[in-house]
């Protein structure tokens, strides 16, 4: 019996549940030619559509996010630090909707995806349109320029406008006359946090699945700023394909693919069983909302794809406490845009602040740094902290200049020994206030640094947002420091409420990587990694039995 062609979309997308708004329609004309109706839309349009969609999504977050959020807060399982972190991301909503702080300060890559209704006409290439409406967001706004030019193969400038952007465009049969897009604001802790396995088909059934999958889930930690959203993609028919699908399922893009697969057409569906269990996972894991607790994840999205009998390539992704994106479309009716919530304070509790502070220890930083250690060491880990007082601020290319010196034979300034390093950079500052957005950076990527820094007496306390290396905790544990964990996501709120006076001390020439010192009030953090080398994540990165959950 021959076989009959049989044809489905790899990942066949239901009917579009979006609530949008409408922001103009202007700049939009239509006509009719061999019988068909053909929208015409001018670029400044679409430059204007990518200029709101960029400020949107920098200070507004999606409904049903902030839901979960309070959701954390009514749970009487939630650890006390799920909820002190919960109620933190709600009052950093909160302060980010009011349209000047940007809700993180790494405000991303501009990542847009278009699909172009084949009877849709433009007049300039629409790379260029998009491109104009970032640039215009990100100079105007108090945004942070992130990207960087390579100039050679080794040496970078950062382009100064957050340019260039990442521009897709497909074209749209099934919605000829409209013009959609999916606008994504992507920072690097996130970014950092997708993942691409060449795996085998051994890996296919239940037990050795969720088995990997666990040992991998503990390898995510906290420094692309949980609660996530969690994306595993199984199958691809390429690679790039796979980690492309776990992109757009993080953004909840692919939520109404079918739940059940099809033998003739190897469509692509999502696994709503599977979903639940990997949920269960995580929540025994213990990690929680960055400092241990049962909320490591606020939802989880399984896609099955097909894959060549030779490959099974599995992504997982995330998408973070800023979880930034938005869907857009443009037809003859007029410019729309996803309604994102611009009130979330009705998410806020009753609880108050001081109901969540138990055994928070007030920290002063204007202290002796003998004192200041001394003070930390009579703590265990996992202890809530309020620092009080003068911070250095100091990340990648701070660190490296630093090593230079001291490889050069210069000694270690003093400000490195005298206080703690906050491992951040700022965005914009807007007009009367201390500070721009102003969250930590991933602490990761200073390892390297420590145990030579600390030799000479610097970077004995450090602040930053993840987990560290054995090698961080060792060295802790051999010169007496600490590493205390920031909350990863209230960047707007650390700026409006904690800080109080930023100013450059040195290497003006790094821009938002200079080094700064800072004021700061009742700025929150965790004992992570102590003086004796006890380390909060260490226990929690071993694997254990399905179910069973950590110490």
């Amino acid at each position: 019996m021959a076989v009959e062609f049989d044809y489905e979309d790899l990942l066949p997308i239901g009917a579009d549940t979006t609530e949008y708004r409408k922001i103009s329609d202007k700049g939009l004309k239509t006509f009719s030619a061999n019988g068909k109706e053909f929208l015409e839309i001018s670029p400044e349009i679409i430059t204007e559509l990518t200029e709101v969609a960029m400020h949107d999504i920098s200070h507004y977050l999606r409904t049903e996010h902030l839901r979960q959020l309070q959701m954390i807060l009514d749970d009487p399982e939630s650890s006390g630090n799920d909820r002190f972190v919960a109620l933190d991301l709600l009052k950093n909503a909160n302060i980010s909707a009011g349209g000047v702080l940007p809700m993180c300060q790494d405000t991303g890559t501009a990542i847009v995806m278009g699909k172009k209704g084949q009877q849709v006409l433009t007049s300039e290439k629409d790379e260029v349109s998009i491109s104009r409406g970032v640039f215009n967001a990100f100079t105007k706004l108090n945004l942070r320029y992130s990207q960087l030019a390579p100039t050679t193969v080794w040496e970078e400038k950062n382009t100064g406008n957050n340019l260039p952007a990442q521009i897709e465009i497909y074209s749209d049969t099934d919605h000829a006359d409209e013009y959609n897009f999916l606008f994504i604001a992507k920072g690097g802790g996130s970014a950092n946090k997708s993942f691409l396995y060449q795996e085998t088909k051994a890996i296919l059934n239940p037990t050795a699945f969720m088995s990997w999958l666990e040992e991998k889930l503990r390898s995510l930690g906290t420094s692309a700023c949980p609660p996530y959203h969690l994306v595993v993609v199984i199958g691809g028919t390429s690679a790039e394909h796979t980690l492309k699908t776990a992109k757009l399922a993080s953004t909840k893009y692919l939520d109404s693919l079918p739940t059940s697969g099809n033998a003739k057409t190897g469509r692509g569906f999502r696994d709503l069983d599977l979903e639940k269990q990997i949920m269960k996972l995580t929540q025994g894991i213990g990690i929680g909302a960055q400092f241990g607790g049962k909320y490591f994840c606020h939802d989880v999205r399984v896609v099955r794809m097909p894959r060549h009998g030779a490959s099974l390539p599995i992504a997982i992704a995330v998408s973070c406490s800023a979880d930034r994106q938005a869907k857009a479309k443009i037809n003859k009716t007029g410019v729309y845009i996803e309604k994102l919530e611009t009130e979330p304070a009705k998410f806020l509790p009753s609880t108050s602040a001081n109901e969540l502070s138990e055994h928070e220890v007030s920290i002063d930083l204007n202290q002796p740094m003998t004192k200041i250690l001394a003070q930390l060491s009579k703590h265990p880990v996992k202890t809530r902290v309020l620092l009080n007082g003068k911070m250095i601020v100091a990340r990648d290319l701070a660190h490296a200049k630093i090593k230079e010196l001291i490889d050069s034979g210069k000694p270690m300034p003093d400000y490195f020994k005298n206080h703690a390093v906050y491992y951040a950079g700022p965005a914009k500052t807007p007009a009367g206030f201390a500070s721009g957005s102003f969250g930590p950076t991933t602490a990761g990527r200073m390892d390297s640094y420590v145990e030579q820094f600390q030799s000479l007496g610097g970077s004995m306390i450090m602040l930053a947002k993840g987990n560290r290396s054995k090698k961080v905790s060792e060295s802790c544990k051999k010169y007496g420091g600490f590493y205390l964990g920031s909350i990863g996501g209230p960047a707007a709120r650390l700026a409006q409420d904690c800080i109080k006076k930023v100013e450059v001390l040195d290497y003006p020439e790094l821009g938002m990587e200079a080094i700064w010192q800072i004021e700061v009030e009742n700025f929150p953090a965790f004992i992570i990694i102590d003086s004796q080398g006890n380390d909060f994540y260490e226990d929690i990165r071993k694997p254990l039995t399905i179910g069973k959950k950590p110490n």
